[in-house]
C-alpha cells in the first residue's frame, strides 16, 4: 500500500478529516492524498500559501514572527498546520515550509524543510535537512509530510515537537 494510501485508509479508520497547508510543496501532498480512491471522505482541502504574507492573512500565521525570521521556522510550520485545521475544519493538519532552492531563503540553506501535523490540540514538528535538485527536495518532502501524517494518524500526536534534523 502507498504512503498516501496508508494515510487515508488510517484517516477513514478513526473518522478524521485532513486539510494542508503548503508552501515548497505547492499542493503536492494534498495532490498526492487526493490520488487515493476514496479520499473525498477524509481530505477537507488545501491551502496553497506560497507567499509569505498569505501565511499570515489566510492561515493566521503571527506577521511578527514572519518578519522577524522569514517563513521557514519551526513555529511557522506548527501554526500553519493548526491554521488549516481552523479554516478548512479539519481534525488534521499538515504544514510544509522550507527552502527548495535554487538559492537560500530568510538565511536558511537549500534543504532547510520543516514539516508538521496538527491533531487533538497538540503539533509534532520535524526539521528536515534534505539535499538535491528542487524537484528532489519537494518530493522528499512529500514523502516526509505524509510519512509524518501517518504517524501521528496512526499513533497519535505524542509530543509537541521533534526538532532533531532529519538528514536527507
Amino acid at each position: 500500500m502507498t504512503a498516501p494510501a496508508q494515510v487515508v485508509a488510517a484517516l477513514v479508520a478513526t473518522g478524521r478529516t485532513v486539510a494542508t497547508a503548503e508552501s515548497l510543496t505547492g499542493g503536492l501532498v494534498c495532490a498526492a492524498l487526493t490520488d487515493v480512491p476514496g479520499a473525498s471522505a477524509v481530505v477537507r482541502g488545501a491551502v496553497v500559501a506560497y507567499a509569505t504574507e498569505l501565511k499570515a492573512q489566510v492561515l493566521g500565521v503571527d506577521a511578527g514572527l514572519l518578519a522577524s525570521g522569514g517563513a521557514v521556522q519551526a513555529e511557522v510550520a506548527r501554526q500553519m498546520a493548526t491554521g488549516v485545521c481552523r479554516v478548512l475544519g479539519a481534525e488534521v493538519g499538515v504544514a510544509t515550509t522550507g527552502v527548495a532552492g535554487p538559492e537560500p531563503q530568510d538565511g536558511r540553506a537549500v534543504g532547510t524543510v520543516f514539516v508538521a501535523v496538527a491533531m487533538e490540540g497538540r503539533v509534532l514538528v520535524r526539521e528536515l535537512a534534505l539535499s538535491g535538485d528542487r524537484g528532489t527536495i519537494r518530493a522528499r518532502t512529500v514523502d516526509a509530510a505524509l510519512g509524518l501524517l501517518t504517524e501521528a494518524v496512526a499513533g497519535g500526536v505524542s509530543g509537541t515537537e521533534d526538532s532533531q534534523p532529519a538528514d536527507g
